[in-house]
């Protein structure tokens, strides 16, 4: 039998949302890429850090009394330690500096399905170095040449 290299363990997210759709919505983006074990209080998922290892804790930052960001606060710095995510419903360039201060990674709840993936199947810097001030493209139409293509061009000057 061939040897296949090192075994790859399989990832643990510790996810935390008081919403049950948004909730529901994580679920099914991680589900293909790690284990998944979610709580919607702030109170049950930071009992559960001290007893079980994560690799990632994917939290909303608003978490009733608490939120997110405490988890982040809470969570041991260490080699070993989770990488944090800390998702707010809309862009704020200050909070995020905030959740990079203390060494979490900044997200958008809207793009967080589709970037949950790089997240865990990517390799993370120790912390979270983008510019909080610049606007997020991902989301941004790209015109151009490929506008052309798809005939948008041709709808928007029927309409102008």
């Amino acid at each position: 039998m061939p040897n296949k290299g090192p075994m790859q363990s399989v990832r643990r997210i510790l996810l935390v949302e008081a919403n049950d759709v948004a909730r529901g919505i994580l679920e099914a983006a991680a589900s293909s890429l790690a284990q998944i074990e979610s709580h919607t209080r702030f109170e049950t998922a930071r009992a559960r850090l001290g007893h079980a290892p994560f690799d990632f804790i994917v939290t909303n930052l608003r978490l009733g009394a608490y939120n997110g960001l405490h988890l982040a606060y809470v969570n041991a710095p260490g080699q070993d330690a989770p990488k944090v995510i800390v998702y707010s419903d809309e862009h704020d360039a200050g909070l995020a500096r905030v959740v990079q201060q203390a060494g979490a990674f900044y997200e958008v709840g809207g793009c967080l399905p589709v970037t949950l993936a790089a997240y865990v199947k990517g390799t993370l810097p120790d912390r979270d170095r983008r510019d909080p001030s610049a606007r997020d493209r991902r989301q941004q139409f790209r015109g151009g040449r490929r506008c052309w293509d798809f005939h948008l061009g041709s709808i928007q000057n029927k309409n102008h």
